[in-house]
C-alpha cells in the first residue's frame, strides 16, 4: 500500500501544483529538432553548469556513432530537419568528429562546444567535415565579455581559446553562434555589443548570432520558481507561442546506465519524470508536464536552446 501510495502522490506532483491548480503543459506537434547529449565529462569543471559535467563525470554516459546511428536514422524516417548535440563537452567523445560525419550526411547539424583546447586539437579532422552534405554549425560558451570574470569560472586561458575557436571555425567555412550568461537586470543589447566588439576583434567577420541563458542551477537542485499552471499557458500563451517550447518540436537523446533514452527536452535529464522510452517512436506525442523548475525559464523569459525559433 505505501508504495501505492508514493505513486499516487507523485502522479498527483506531476499533474497538480502545490495549491492544486492543473499543471501546464505542452502536446507535442512533431520532430523538428533532435538532440543527443554526449555524456556529462567535460574538460572543465565550471561551477554553475546546468548539467554538473566535469572531467571523468558518469551521470550521463558518453555515446557513440554504433549508439547514435540507429536513432538519427529513425529521426529522418519520422521527418527531423535537424540534429543538435550538447554535452558535457561533445569533443571529448573519440568518436564525436564521426558521429559528425554521419549525422551531417543525413540533417544539418548544430554542436554545442566550450571551444577551449579539446575542440582545437581537432581542427584538422574538423576542416574534414567542410564538405558534408548538410552544414555544420557551432555554438561557442563564453560566459562574460571580460576576461578575468570568464576564466574564473571556467579556468585560465579559456577565455583566450574560446575566441580563437570562433576564429579558426569561421575561417574553416562554418556557422558560428556563441552562447552567453545572462542577468536579470542587464542591458542585453549593451553586453551583446560588447561581445560582438570582441570577436571582431580577433579576427570573426560580421554579426554573430548570441543567445543567453539565465542561471538554471546544477542538476538536482530546486529552486523556488512560480508553478506554470495550465491557466498560464493558456491566458498568457496563444497556440503560437506554445509551439516555441522547445518540447513542442523536439527530443533529446541520452545514455543512461548503458541505455539510450529519449527525454522530452535539453532541461530536464535530471528528472527520470521527462523518460519518454527507448525509442522516438515511443516518445513521440506524449504530453510534457511543465513541472521542472526549468520549464518556468522557459515560460517566463523564452529560454531555448535551439535556434530554430529565430529561422522559422
Amino acid at each position: 500500500m505505501d508504495s501505492e501510495v508514493r505513486r499516487a502522490s507523485v502522479e498527483k506532483d506531476w499533474l497538480f501544483t502545490p495549491d492544486g491548480e492543473p499543471r501546464g503543459y505542452i502536446d507535442p506537434h512533431g520532430l523538428t529538432e533532435l538532440w543527443f547529449h554526449t555524456g556529462t565529462a567535460c574538460n572543465l569543471e565550471c561551477p554553475f553548469c546546468l548539467e554538473g559535467s566535469k572531467p571523468g563525470d558518469s551521470r550521463l554516459g558518453r555515446i557513440t556513432l554504433k549508439d547514435a546511428k540507429p536513432i538519427m536514422d529513425e529521426a529522418v524516417r519520422l521527418g527531423a530537419e535537424q540534429f543538435s548535440f550538447t554535452g558535457g563537452e561533445p569533443f571529448i567523445i573519440k568518436d564525436f568528429v564521426n558521429i559528425l560525419r554521419y549525422a551531417s550526411k543525413l540533417r544539418p547539424c548544430l554542436v554545442l562546444t566550450n571551444g577551449t583546447d579539446l575542440l582545437l586539437k581537432r581542427l584538422h579532422q574538423i576542416e574534414t567535415l567542410g564538405n558534408s552534405d548538410h552544414p555544420i554549425s557551432f555554438r561557442i560558451s563564453i560566459d562574460w565579455p571580460n576576461e578575468d570574470r570568464h576564466d574564473a569560472g571556467r579556468g585560465a586561458g579559456t577565455f583566450r581559446q574560446s575566441l580563437r575557436a570562433i576564429r579558426e571555425l569561421q575561417q574553416l567555412g562554418f556557422g558560428v553562434s556563441l552562447a552567453r550568461q545572462a542577468e536579470p537586470d542587464e542591458d542585453a543589447a549593451a553586453v551583446d555589443n560588447a561581445f560582438r566588439r570582441l570577436v571582431n576583434e580577433v579576427g570573426y567577420t560580421g554579426e554573430i548570432r548570441i543567445v543567453a541563458f539565465p542561471d538554471f542551477a546544477t542538476p538536482g537542485a530546486h529552486p523556488e520558481v512560480p508553478d506554470v499552471t495550465e491557466d498560464c499557458m493558456t491566458r498568457h500563451q496563444d497556440e503560437t507561442g506554445r509551439r516555441k517550447f522547445m518540447c513542442a518540436f523536439s527530443k533529446m537523446v541520452i545514455k543512461r546506465d548503458g541505455r539510450m533514452r529519449i527525454y522530452a527536452c535539453t532541461l530536464v535529464d535530471d528528472d527520470p519524470r521527462y523518460d519518454q522510452g527507448g525509442t522516438l517512436d515511443q516518445a513521440l506525442g506524449k504530453r510534457v508536464m511543465l513541472s521542472h523548475h526549468r520549464c518556468y525559464s522557459c515560460f517566463a523569459f523564452g529560454s531555448s536552446c535551439s535556434e530554430r525559433q529565430s529561422e522559422e
